[in-house]
């Protein structure tokens, strides 16, 4: 394994490109050519000629240090996940910045410190784009990570992720599916999705059911990471019940949008129900 990473490591900018298709063997020996004639590196020679963007040439470094992300017009992922499109922008150095403290504060490598759920006492205040990027920037880590959409009267990772919701969180809780619905994410080899899916009538009695606990046990060996999107905790007990749970939350708060009070009674009233809540985010979005 360890000579196999090596040999990945190793491989140069321009086979990358070629195996992506981005340059034709032609192609490459010009920009060489250009390349040792005039000193440059290879991605400024191929920028040179006409032959390569900038673009191209980061999408190929981030592959060479296995780091991925998408091109927009990809179609892949909804365009709204900006660390799937664009990990070099502010807003994702902001998410970087939140999961370093979540590595020091929470994922500790510890069995029991696996899981976190993302809360908000409302809709509409950034909770489930906040649990979605945040899954994409730990499986660029290496983090073997899983995104729960566990807001089974609103959901909404399925569409974000582009994944079919036809079985899911609501089906295994009922005992009508088992962990298989979980849901690899293609080009993100360290991400996967469980998605919600059918809305059910009862979707509070079936969080109280045995099979959660079983449920989030065996998932919890598996993955690295574990992120719960849940439903609006102001307006339904889901969210306390999956909090405590997961033994831990992330409060989130919408700028201009949030209501100060609601924010926090709700994690006032986590914290006095065991849940560690270990901090709070300021969404723009």
């Amino acid at each position: 394994m360890q000579m196999k990473s090596e040999i990945k490591a190793a491989r140069s900018i321009g086979a990358i490109l070629i195996d992506s298709g981005k340059l034709s063997i032609n192609d490459a020996e010009q920009i060489m050519h250009l390349q040792k004639t005039e000193n440059l590196r290879f991605g400024d020679a191929g920028i040179k000629l006409g032959l390569l963007t900038e673009v191209d040439i980061q999408r190929a470094l981030a592959h060479q240090f296995d780091y991925p992300y998408l091109i927009k017009g990809d179609g892949a992922v909804s365009d709204t996940l900006v660390a799937a499109y664009n990990p070099f922008g502010h807003q994702v150095e902001s998410l970087r910045t939140l999961r370093s403290q979540l590595m020091l504060r929470r994922f500790t490598g510890e069995p029991n410190r696996k899981m976190l759920s993302i809360v908000s006492p409302g809709r509409g205040e950034g909770r489930s784009y906040l649990a979605a990027n945040l899954a994409v920037v730990f499986s660029q880590l290496g983090e073997r990570t899983l995104l729960i959409d566990a807001d089974m009267r609103n959901p909404s990772q399925h569409e974000l992720f582009k994944l079919e919701n036809r079985r899911g969180f609501s089906s295994i809780l009922a005992g009508r599916d088992d962990v298989q619905a979980v849901q690899r994410v293609d080009n993100f080899v360290d991400l996967s999705v469980l998605t919600a899916g059918a809305t059910p009538p009862n979707p509070q009695e079936l969080l109280g059911r045995p099979s959660l606990k079983y449920l989030l046990g065996s998932l919890n060996e598996a993955f690295d990471v574990i992120l719960i999107d849940t439903p609006a905790s102001a307006s339904f007990a889901d969210a306390h019940i999956l909090a405590a749970r997961a033994g831990a939350a992330v409060m989130v708060a919408r700028k201009n949008f949030s209501q100060l009070d609601q924010v926090r009674l709700q994690t006032e009233s986590m914290a006095q129900s065991g849940v560690d809540v270990v901090g709070s985010v300021l969404s723009e979005f």
